[in-house]
């Protein structure tokens, strides 16, 4: 598969391999957040914590869960963002900056950002 293909008066353009290799990339760190969020919502959200039981055996809450959220939530915040700093100086900031005739392919391929992390997760999974 070539990175770049011919258009109508010869010159070389620019393919989809580069958008997509660097998204994929991105990818990789972008598993922490991914993860974070996943465990919010499977973890976190669902707990059923009764903040007004009159005992804690009638609650039947996971503690762990409840004393691990302000500190993952935290850390999903600063990864989360840190993440979409990335995405924006790769895939918004980059084209601009280079004048890529075809900016909207490197958010198209923005799409694979979690590929890695749903790879990892169909793994753990089996």
């Amino acid at each position: 598969m070539e990175a770049t293909e011919d258009d109508e008066r010869g010159r070389r353009r620019p393919g989809l391999l580069a958008p997509a290799l660097a998204n994929l990339a991105l990818g990789v760190p972008a598993i922490v957040p991914l993860h974070l969020t996943y465990w919010l919502l499977t973890d976190y959200l669902p707990s059923d914590c009764d903040a007004f039981a009159s005992t804690p055996q009638l609650s039947n809450c996971d503690y762990h869960t409840l004393d691990h959220a302000p500190v993952l939530m935290f850390l999903l915040a600063l990864t989360g963002l840190m993440l979409l700093l990335t995405l924006l100086a790769v895939d918004v900031l980059g084209p601009r900056r280079r004048a890529d005739p075809r900016p909207g392919r490197w958010l198209a391929m923005a799409t694979l950002i979690p590929v890695p992390f749903v790879m990892l997760l169909c793994l753990a999974k089996t």
